[in-house]
């Protein structure tokens, strides 16, 4: 059985029921992936991170120390493999690199200044001021959730 409510009223009633359809439809996936850009608080609480777009691709740059280094606010990434970045500083220096979005989940690479290495990074945004950042080598990975800096 099919009932009809006015020709005028149910036309309306379609057309806001298929506007607020398509509104959702169309803030979900911008709510499950969210931007991963801004500030973050690394996850060992050591530095924040500025996030930002880098040419083509999206790049993370220590932006200030929470907890000095050896070195100060002059600490050189001394532990680099490439001997001939070991006397540039480490702040301003990018971590994340190269980073690409592909269905919520951004692919790159990220250093560690602490052990002069780099691997491959998949960061995710897990909710409201969360980022959760992996680092992998082959089979093996280890994952720090970041937050968002003040």
């Amino acid at each position: 059985m099919t009932m009809t409510i006015g020709t005028t009223t149910g036309v309306a009633m379609r057309n806001t029921v298929l506007a607020l359809a398509l509104g959702l439809a169309a803030a979900v996936p911008a709510l499950a992936t969210g931007p991963i850009t801004g500030r973050w608080v690394t996850g060992e609480k050591d530095a924040v991170v500025a996030i930002a777009k880098c040419g083509k691709a999206v790049c993370g740059r220590i932006e200030r120390f929470l907890i000095l280094p050896a070195g100060g606010k002059d600490q050189r990434d001394v532990n680099n493999a490439d001997p001939a970045k070991r006397n540039r500083k480490l702040l301003g220096t990018a971590i994340l690199y190269g980073l690409t979005e592909d269905a919520g989940v951004w692919r790159g690479q990220v250093y560690d200044p602490k052990s002069g290495r780099t691997y491959n990074s998949e960061v995710r945004r897990k909710g409201d001021g969360v980022l959760e950042v992996k680092g992998c080598f082959g089979p093996i990975c280890q994952t720090q959730v970041w937050r968002k800096a003040s």
